[in-house]
């Protein structure tokens, strides 16, 4: 599970009953909800919250570091409480599906400084495709 509401409340983000429910929808392993995911399962919690409060507590969360943001190949973004776990990507090429993985050795270091042009490389981002069980599957 992550550890979103902790650390929502040691920030002392004030909780509202349409922020937390947000929060208890995005918290956990492996979730990656779009918007219109979270707020359908929002809904479910919470019958009155509107889409523009999911919206809006998405993108507040994302400014405070506390959710990222990801974008993959056109679709619609999904949103990861993982933040403040080191941690990189597997993605459905089919469906979409994105699992959080934690593959061994440094990315920083696999870039041979001839590659790097000067720059100084602080991180690296690393997204694995492929196509899930289901999706091989024909399901």
């Amino acid at each position: 599970m992550s550890d979103l509401l902790e650390r929502l409340r040691s920030r002392g983000w004030r909780l509202t009953a349409q922020r937390r429910v947000v929060a208890e929808v995005l918290d956990g392993d492996h979730v990656h909800l779009t918007a219109d995911e979270v707020h359908a399962r929002a809904v479910s919690r919470l019958p009155e919250i509107s889409r523009a409060t999911v919206y809006n507590t998405l993108g507040e969360l994302v400014v405070l570091g506390e959710v990222l943001e990801v974008s993959t190949d056109g679709r619609a973004k999904r949103y990861d409480p993982n933040a403040h776990h080191s941690h990189q990507h597997l993605i459905c090429s089919r469906c979409g599906t994105i699992r959080d993985v934690h593959p061994f050795g440094d990315p920083l270091s696999a870039l041979p400084d001839a590659e790097r042009f000067g720059f100084a490389v602080s991180g690296a981002e690393i997204t694995y495709r492929g196509l899930c069980p289901d999706c091989l599957s024909g399901n």
